[in-house]
């Protein structure tokens, strides 16, 4: 391999840091969107968590009453 075509015809001192600039804004969203996402599963899943406990109260207290009403 030639090391010229590193340095890109002597561009190459524009060229890399853009790439690592790109780079690392690339992994900073990565990083940010991948902990706002562990945050939002956060919340969805205690409250999914508290609505699931109330839905099985109410179908407790139901069929308490439909044996109760079964009995009379």
């Amino acid at each position: 391999m030639n090391i010229t075509h590193l340095f890109f015809n002597g561009y190459g001192q524009f060229i890399w840091p853009a790439f690592f600039f790109t780079f690392l804004i690339c992994f900073s969203y990565y990083l940010s969107t991948k902990k706002e996402l562990e945050k939002q599963e956060k919340i969805f899943s205690r409250e999914y968590k508290q609505t699931q406990n109330i839905k099985i109260e109410n179908l407790k207290k139901k069929g308490t009453t439909k044996e109760a009403l079964l009995v009379n």
